[in-house]
């Protein structure tokens, strides 16, 4: 089954974790099989919010929708047997630490 694992930063906190650790963390991942894809994503003052109104008009904006404590900032797509087994590889990713926190969500399969 695939889950995305999102992980999200604590905005006010510094991360103690490495590139290396991410290298890391990606290459066991590859080894053992489950990494499906995954990417970093650039910094929060890159990002455009999108809205499109009852009326059909399209919104743009600079920035993110809201205002958080917590920053996302990348994910991981990983094929596992369980929600167990996708809790284990959360519980091992750098971004797990340091006020960090990677939410778990099992993607939806349509068959389409």
């Amino acid at each position: 089954m695939k889950y995305m694992l999102l992980i999200h930063a604590a905005a006010d906190q510094e991360p103690t974790c490495t590139v290396e650790d991410w290298m890391a963390h990606e290459r066991e991942m590859r080894d053992a099989g489950v990494l499906v894809s995954g990417h970093s994503l650039a910094d929060l003052v890159t990002a455009t919010t999108v809205q499109v109104g009852p009326d059909g008009k399209r919104t743009v904006t600079d920035g993110p929708f809201a205002e958080t404590r917590e920053v996302l900032g990348g994910y991981t797509v990983i094929d596992v047997p369980d929600l167990d087994a996708a809790l284990e590889w959360a519980a091992k990713c750098p971004g797990s630490r340091d006020g960090g926190a990677v939410v778990v969500r099992p993607i939806a399969e349509f068959g389409l």
